[in-house]
């Protein structure tokens, strides 16, 4: 079962072989996973949304066409229950972080993230300087570059999955790694 192409697993469950459906979360659950703490930046919230998304396809594995790259459907589905979940999530008025005077009260509270100059040649503070980086993007931005240098998807994936046009996808990108670039002063 576990040498069966996506596709065929998918054929599986519609037939409702569990096996079969068991065996694609194992396949996906990290790639799911990541994707969509990459555009929430917090561990609960990405493993409920992983949660819902294996929920999502197995109640639309019957619309699955076996045809069509199950990988990408799946990318599809978390891309779209993410940003269902920042929309839905509420963001807290920065007027609760003041007090009566309009001083911030975290301020003294709040550790600096930004590493200290020797630090930042260290090959693990760069790499946690870009994705704190990273993280400011927006959720598109990030998702643009999860997918093409992390999923190794192409462009044209990218913009078939996300149901944009492939120079919108370029110019998401470029303009994300330009950011990056600005914000690491490389």
């Amino acid at each position: 079962m576990h040498k069966l192409s996506d596709e065929s697993l998918a054929r599986e469950a519609q037939r409702g072989n569990p096996e079969a459906m068991e065996v694609l979360v194992n396949r996906y659950l990290k790639m799911v996973y990541a994707l969509a703490y990459r555009m929430v930046l917090s561990k609960e919230d990405a493993e409920d949304i992983s949660q819902q998304v294996f929920l999502k396809a197995w109640k639309n594995l019957k619309r699955f066409d076996p045809k069509k790259n199950f990988k990408a459907w799946i990318l599809q589905i978390t891309q779209n229950t993410t940003i269902d979940f920042l929309r839905r999530k509420k963001t807290i008025p920065f007027s609760r972080f003041e007090d009566d005077e309009g001083r911030n009260i975290l301020h003294e509270t709040l550790e600096d993230p930004a590493p200290l100059p020797p630090e930042i040649f260290k090959r693990k503070a760069l790499a946690q300087e870009l994705e704190t980086a990273i993280h400011t993007l927006s959720p598109q931005a990030r998702a643009v570059l999860h997918l093409y240098y992390t999923d190794g998807l192409t462009f044209q994936q990218i913009a078939d999955l996300m149901h944009e046009s492939i120079n919108t996808i370029k110019s998401r990108h470029h303009r994300a790694l330009k950011e990056l670039r600005k914000r690491l002063i490389i």
